[in-house]
């Protein structure tokens, strides 16, 4: 099931990802996301170091401070 997420996000990244996507990298040369490392890339990072559960916890976590009031900036995952 990890494995199956972790190419979800590769296709998410290829495709759709403001950050990541071939579509995008003319248009937000200095990326889009408000976090380094994008979401998508902390919830790979997430599931790879601590899979499935613990890491998707991880990963939601992430994406619910991504919002207009948090501050943003370096976030490594811990």
């Amino acid at each position: 099931m990890t494995r199956l997420l972790l190419k979800f996000l590769d296709l998410y990244q290829a495709i759709l990802s403001p950050d990541h996507s071939f579509w995008a990298k003319h248009r937000f040369p200095y990326g889009y996301c408000r976090f380094h490392p994008s979401c998508s890339e902390y919830a790979k990072q997430a599931l790879r170091q601590y899979g499935l559960i613990p890491g998707g916890i991880k990963a939601v976590s992430r994406i619910l401070r991504c919002n207009p009031f948090m501050a943003g900036g370096h976030d490594p995952l811990k």
